[in-house]
């Protein structure tokens, strides 16, 4: 068996469980299924890998508050057949961003150096480009390890602007020997940030099937609105907004929407830092009523909001590609968004949704259009037929076998 280290800050644990699940997912199938079995690929051979991961927990020097939890976590654990490691590096909160990389290589390469005589790795991944992916370069060199990078969004979109980030990332995208990017969109903005094109490659998003489907239950709202305690009457039209409650998500401009789609009601999936401000916005809107904040919910109650859901709302300043779009679509419910990272790559058709601009008139637009004329719940599922955790394991597997034959 082939065994890949994959180091990611971006990963679930006790304290955050809906943190990065989108690379738990994607990990563990890999490790469940071998990877690539999928005979539709010309470089799928049946092969197995056996997958670790560090996840390096960043903790100030004295850990109080929120950071008091995460000093607790077990430093290794068997997860989902996976074994993760969870080595600590000292954080220094808003300022030491610089040095993070560098804090998480100087941590992670004996437990690497250790877990290498165990079992011989092939391939060093990192599953987020910043800070992960300057701190597995410098292991990777250390260990003479071939290396894959992979980028998903605000890792690029928002460290990219910072000239210290940029600079380490570039670094590392030349010593890399396989990169890759969650949409088309992103592998272009990587390019033209002056890393090498012809090393990356398209890795969409996997899905989990048997999860996110049109679910058509007569008393879904009914059961969902007793659950959650939010009125979901069955003839006023429902959006969900699925994503962390932070600025650039644009749930601020959802719920501005509001007003101009009659008698609609909308749910907000998530947590963040702008909660606060979100409730102040619906009270100063009189919008109480109509807005509910859902927090994180469990895995298998998202299918069923999306489900009950009239469109899907993210009006989002950036993304890769945002989970939340396939997730929904394959529940059967469109999806209004930004003209930001992958979207043109999912919402291609007035089937899928609309593109619209970052602003309250032209959300409610494109939900009124929407409403207006829903489109068929099946045909709106089929468009991401071809997202799975198999498929999106068989094409990660695919690409590592690439880098070692290349490095052979």
């Amino acid at each position: 068996m082939k065994h890949v280290l994959a180091l990611s800050t971006l990963y679930p644990n006790a304290v955050n469980r809906r943190f990065g699940t989108f690379v738990a997912r994607s990990l563990e199938a890999l490790a469940k299924s071998g990877g690539a079995k999928d005979g539709r690929r010309e470089d799928a051979t049946a092969d197995e890998w056996t997958v670790s991961v560090i996840n390096p927990i960043g903790l100030p020097p004295i850990a109080l508050g929120r950071y008091r939890a995460l000093a607790q976590l077990d430093e290794v654990a068997e997860e989902a057949g996976v074994t993760v490691h969870r080595p600590r590096f000292t954080l220094i909160p808003a300022v030491g961003a610089r040095r993070n990389a560098a804090a998480i290589a100087k941590a992670a390469l004996p437990l690497v150096q250790r877990i290498h005589a165990e079992t011989p790795i092939d391939v060093i991944d990192a599953q987020f480009f910043f800070p992960d992916g300057p701190a597995a370069a410098w292991i990777a060199r250390e260990m003479g390890l071939p290396l894959s990078l992979k980028a998903r969004g605000s890792d690029i979109t928002y460290w990219g602007e910072f000239d210290f980030a940029r600079e380490q990332m570039l670094e590392a995208a030349e010593v890399a020997d396989g990169i890759l990017a969650v949409s088309q969109a992103l592998a272009d903005q990587m390019a033209e940030m002056g890393m090498p094109r012809g090393k990356i490659g398209v890795h969409y998003t996997g899905l989990d099937r048997d999860r996110f489907r049109p679910l058509n239950h007569t008393q879904l709202r009914a059961q969902l609105g007793g659950e959650l305690g939010f009125s979901m009457p069955d003839n006023a039209p429902l959006l969900a907004c699925v994503g962390a409650l932070i600025e650039r998500k644009g749930q601020d401009i959802a719920i501005a929407a509001l007003p101009q789609i009659e008698g609609a009601r909308l749910v907000l999936v998530g947590k963040g830092e702008d909660e606060a401000h979100l409730r102040d916005l619906a009270r100063d809107l009189k919008l109480t009523e109509r807005v509910h904040f859902a927090g994180s919910v469990d895995h298998d109650l998202l299918p069923l909001i999306l489900s009950a859901a009239d469109a899907m709302v993210l009006p989002t300043i950036n993304e890769g590609l945002a989970n939340a779009w396939v997730e929904a679509l394959a529940c059967g419910t469109p999806v209004v968004t930004c003209d930001v990272g992958g979207a043109r790559e999912l919402i291609a058709s007035d089937t899928a949704g609309r593109l619209v601009a970052r602003d309250p008139d032209s959300v409610a637009a494109g939900v009124n259009e929407v409403l207006n004329n829903p489109p068929p719940r099946r045909a709106v599922a089929d468009l991401v037929e071809r997202f799975s955790w198999e498929n999106n394991a068989a094409e990660l597997a695919a690409h590592y076998n690439r880098i070692l034959r290349a490095a052979a």
